[in-house]
């Protein structure tokens, strides 16, 4: 699992209990992902297909700092598939785990499109 990007708490991130409001990380998380997606498929038209169960397992506050982290999983014929976690970057307390998201490479008209990669690639870009 290698962690790629951190991001500060603020008060804007927050939800009514004062904690890091689900939907803002859920956003970080696809925007990182996505990223990550385009840099591993050489293609910056990627797009999210789907997310298994987000599991949230603490919360954070603000001020905190949190890290996404993403680990290759599996290559599809015109998809990629990933891991996340996403902890805190002091306590290493885990916040939420998503087993699996999987973006698509598509054309300029946003049809699925074969990215022609091989695991070798994937695994090769580190």
């Amino acid at each position: 699992m290698q962690f790629y990007s951190r991001k500060l708490i603020k008060p804007g991130d927050l939800n009514a209990n004062n904690t890091l409001f689900g939907g803002q990380l859920l956003k970080w998380i696809d925007e990182e992902a996505g990223i990550y997606a385009m840099s591993k498929l050489d293609n910056h038209r990627v797009v999210t297909k789907y997310m298994s169960e987000i599991n949230f397992i603490s919360s954070a506050k603000q001020a905190d700092v949190v890290e996404i982290g993403l680990a290759f999983q599996d290559l599809g014929i015109t998809s990629i598939t990933f891991r996340c976690v996403v902890r805190n970057i002091f306590s290493k307390k885990t916040i939420i785990t998503i087993d699996k998201i999987v973006f698509v490479n598509v054309d300029k008209e946003g049809k699925a499109v074969p990215h022609r990669k091989t695991i070798q690639d994937i695994k090769g870009m580190s």
